[in-house]
């Protein structure tokens, strides 16, 4: 991977001439993180079953103007091995050439790995994979090229938490590179006002079990310009499904009225997650924001979180989480990088109900899922189009058809007895 890196990197020197200046730096990260005027949203492009099928700069502008349409201005990506990171800054350019006023931002994604990640033999988490260096380099040149786009780096995804068994690294690695990055700031390397983080589980940044609690994670905290945490009610349905569980306040309510209880809790779930991080890192000493970098639901489920599990996704939930979520973030001035704008359907393995296809507010083809049917209804959408089609609703528009799929989030006793079937 390192050296593909390498040679992606002197690709799009060659494809994009000299270094711009930081003279056109305008608004910053400090300006645009937490401010509800700049909604921010998680955003992978790809459409297809193969995820080597890259979206041109044609569909990475489409979908730029659609989620500019729902007030999205701050993206954030995942990785820069991949021609789509370069292409979605092209794209972005393009558009504020074609139209002064257009605003796109971007958190940009360097992907981080261990030793032997995602290969045949034993991953070594204290060690990292040589392709990191490469990663920091392509990153490092973009945020240069584009500093009017680029407003911030998260050095890896989710890249410390413990279940992300086959690439996590330990946190002193993170630490090493977001050193690296601020001491480039402070030689004039990097736009000072950029900022650097790590987007990872709540957990990883101290908000869970102790064993996470070490001194190289404080200094990351110390470190960063932000904490970037991950949140996801919708997996601890199953996970952790106390809370999704709990019968208190449903008796004698309707099903729609159990349903919305249940989200509240899941809203609170997430609260609960951001204030136990705040908490750690203000144990440090230590304080700086705290952003949302990551959390969503999905739509449809095949697995863990559907008809005989615990019944958690459809597009009903996931528009009650995605209105919960941006409420209290607004409010409380935060950002939230909603994931995500479009569904990708080569997550998830073969099965085409695998829920990590289905966390998109628009399917692959075009259609509004309902947490957007009222963008439909008031024209927002009117002009614009995805994958060749104008955007519509699901399900035709019919609520009815919608509610046929939801369903109750069951007690305890019926969650048992459902385990116990399987």
């Amino acid at each position: 991977m390192k050296r593909y890196l390498l040679i992606f990197l002197f690709s799009i020197l060659a494809s994009c001439g000299s270094e711009k200046t930081n003279d056109a730096v305008q608004l910053t990260a400090k300006d645009i993180l937490g401010n509800p005027e700049y909604l921010a949203m998680s955003y992978g492009g790809y459409r297809y079953a193969d995820p080597g099928v890259e979206p041109s700069i044609d569909q990475l502008k489409e979908d730029m103007k659609l989620l500019s349409a729902i007030g999205i201005k701050m993206l954030r990506t995942y990785k820069v091995h991949k021609p789509q990171a370069i292409n979605l800054l092209k794209a972005i350019e393009e558009l504020k050439q074609e139209d002064p006023n257009f605003e796109m931002y971007v958190m940009l994604g360097a992907w981080i790995d261990c030793k032997n990640a995602w290969t045949d033999q034993d991953p070594v988490h204290n060690e990292e994979s040589e392709a990191n260096a490469a990663q920091i380099l392509v990153a490092t040149y973009l945020a240069n090229q584009y500093p009017e786009i680029v407003k911030a780096i998260a050095v890896g995804n989710e890249a410390m938490v413990k279940w992300a068994a086959t690439y996590y690294v330990e946190p002193w690695i993170i630490l090493k590179w977001v050193n690296y990055l601020q001491n480039l700031k402070q030689q004039g390397k990097l736009p000072k006002t950029l900022w650097i983080t790590s987007s990872d589980n709540f957990a990883s940044w101290g908000g869970g079990g102790e064993e996470y609690h070490v001194e190289d994670l404080n200094d990351l905290i110390r470190a960063v310009d932000f904490i970037s945490m991950h949140t996801y009610p919708m997996h601890d349905t199953h996970y952790q499904p106390d809370f999704w569980l709990n019968q208190e306040g449903m008796v004698g309510k309707t099903d729609l009225e159990k349903i919305e209880i249940a989200m509240l809790r899941a809203k609170e779930y997430a609260i609960n997650q951001y204030n136990n991080v705040k908490r750690y890192m203000e144990s440090l000493g230590v304080n700086k924001p705290i952003h949302i970098g990551e959390t969503g639901w999905a739509s449809v489920s095949s697995d863990h979180y559907g008809p005989n599990g615990s019944k958690a996704c459809d597009e009903y939930k996931e528009a009650l989480y995605y209105k919960h979520m941006r409420d209290w973030t607004n409010e409380a001035g935060l950002s939230c990088f909603y994931f995500e704008g479009f569904d990708e359907p080569w997550k998830g393995g073969s099965d085409p109900g695998n829920s990590e296809k289905h966390f998109g507010l628009f399917t692959v083809d075009g259609k509004a899922k309902y947490a957007l049917w009222s963008e439909v209804d008031k024209g927002t959408f009117n002009g614009l189009s995805r994958h060749g089609n104008p955007i519509s609703k699901t399900y035709n528009g019919v609520l009815e058809d919608l509610m046929e799929d939801v369903e109750v989030p069951p007690s305890k006793a019926e969650w048992e007895a459902n385990q116990l079937a399987k």
